[in-house]
């Protein structure tokens, strides 16, 4: 058990998990209406930083603008390249002021760009600036959840360089609040029925054009009322569910469609990189070895720091 995994449990941040939630699509919205689409919705999501999150550098003409959330000193802070600065303390505020003040943060940057005002992939969804319901900001719940993304990240980077195919970043989708890594199998998969609430089919379909294993973490919600990890396939093969896993408290939730491990498993263990790691490595052998991916192409040593993968 160790320190550097703090305790998140759902229930007391849930009202405050759920604003930052709706924050972070408004400013992942406008990362999505200034970039490019690139394959499987990539370009539209946030990573994990040394304070917080970021969106990493958006176009913006001939400059470039980014966002950072500061989960430490709690602000969103907007950069440009000419060298312009502004910022908004992170505080108890409704989705509908959160809005308002991003949208003159942006005005004030001189980047103003008009984006879609209605949440993706939340039950209910109210358009922001029309939701005063969500407006609680638990400052330390949030500083923790971000440094467990912190251990998370870390740990999911280390079990991404063990694939030499098709393997995505390590990163946060908004739209779900999930950090996640996806490896791919080269294959095309058959077609996505879609039909997810709140997410257009096509985006849908772009995303699972083809064979996945993907894995990642959430902090709680929906039919999940903790924080854990998840691994699934698509197209799932059969005899998935019933495969054995690692460690012991896995297991497989037939409404999700995926293994789950609680997040208070890995930070309990003797060694949580090792326990996640395990998770992570048996999930996707699962659904490599049932959908016959062409493992030898496909996968290598873990990486090491500062020797060169060898030919």
């Amino acid at each position: 058990m160790t320190d550097a995994w703090p305790d998140i449990p759902y229930g007391p941040w849930k009202e405050s998990c759920a604003t930052l939630h709706l924050w972070t699509q408004i400013v992942g919205k406008y990362r999505l209406a200034r970039t490019p689409w690139v394959n499987h919705s990539w370009h539209a999501t946030f990573y994990v930083t040394s304070r917080g999150l970021t969106t990493s550098l958006i176009p913006a003409g001939s400059r470039g603008l980014q966002f950072d959330f500061d989960f430490i000193d709690h602000s969103l802070i907007g950069t440009v390249t000419d060298g312009s600065r502004r910022a908004f303390a992170l505080q108890p505020m409704s989705v509908a002021d959160f809005y308002k003040r991003f949208g003159e943060l942006t005005d004030e940057l001189g980047v103003t760009t008009k984006i879609n005002g209605r949440p993706n992939e939340v039950p209910d969804a109210v358009p922001f600036a029309m939701d005063t319901m969500h407006g609680s900001y638990d400052a330390d719940a949030v500083n923790r959840f971000w440094r467990a993304l912190v251990q998370v990240d870390r740990v999911l980077k280390y079990f991404r360089t063990g694939f030499l195919g098709k393997v995505s970043p390590v990163h946060l989708f908004w739209g779900s609040f999930d950090l996640a890594v996806t490896r791919f199998s080269g294959r095309r998969a058959p077609l996505h029925p879609g039909g997810i609430p709140g997410l257009p089919d096509p985006v849908t379909r772009e995303a699972y054009s083809h064979e996945v294993s993907s894995a990642g973490f959430w902090p709680g919600g929906g039919p999940v009322d903790y924080p854990a990890f998840y691994s699934y396939a698509y197209p799932a093969p059969n005899g998935f569910s019933s495969q054995r896993v690692t460690p012991d408290e896995a297991f497989f939730d037939e409404k999700a469609g995926e293994f789950l491990l609680p997040y208070s498993v890995v930070k309990s263990a003797s060694d949580p990189d090792q326990s996640l790691l395990g998770f992570l490595e048996t999930t996707y052998e699962a659904a490599a070895r049932l959908a016959n991916w062409d493992r030898a192409a496909l996968e290598c040593p873990r990486g090491q720091i500062d020797v060169p993968r060898p030919l």
